[in-house]
């Protein structure tokens, strides 16, 4: 189906790496999107935008996912993920559309389980370290980001101060993927 777009198989396995756009990438979103692997997830924010921008924004990135083999998701409600051909969503707040993927957020036990409760494929857990999303804000660390992951009912993706070397000591600790904004940039490596 060249035209139309065909929502992921849930027979395919879920994304366990996840770029999330914010609009203080500028222009370095695309060499971090050129970095993901075939399998990885995008998360749509650009929050900011106003609808037109947005939308083409979203479109661009469509269409480069759908080249690489990446999953896409949208910031923002179900009606618009389906119009736009996408994946999933990311923080609805009621279960989506039954065809897409729904990610979650989560920053403790309750918000871990209520994601699960609410039938979120994945919940990202935050922050695990130090981020510039959020400068000052109370972290989780290692060893409660463990506790918390080891505990949780659904994959969690640690999300915060991520790196790939980050990702792969806590896997250990119950990480099933990582996100990162700025984790994909050339110096994160």
């Amino acid at each position: 189906m060249p035209e139309r777009h065909r929502p992921l198989p849930r027979s395919r396995p879920l994304p366990r790496c996840w770029l999330l756009t914010d609009e203080r990438q500028g222009a370095a979103l695309w060499p971090a999107l050129a970095r993901l692997q075939r399998g990885a997830g995008v998360v749509v924010r650009h929050y900011g935008l106003d609808a037109g921008a947005r939308g083409a924004l979203i479109t661009r990135i469509r269409a480069l996912a759908r080249r690489r083999g990446l999953t896409v998701v949208l910031a923002g409600p179900a009606e618009d993920a389906v119009r736009l051909r996408l994946d999933g969503v990311y923080q609805h707040p009621r279960r989506a559309h039954r065809q897409l993927i729904e990610l979650a957020t989560a920053h403790d036990r309750a918000e871990l389980v209520a994601a699960a409760r609410r039938g979120a494929d994945q919940v990202l857990l935050s922050p695990v370290f130090a981020t510039r999303s959020h400068p000052g804000a109370a972290t989780l660390g290692p060893v409660r980001f463990g506790l918390l992951a080891r505990h949780a009912r659904l994959p969690v993706i640690a999300l915060g101060g991520m790196t790939s070397d980050r990702a792969r000591r806590l896997a250990a600790l119950g990480a099933h993927g990582w996100a990162g904004i700025d984790g994909w940039g050339a110096q994160a490596r």
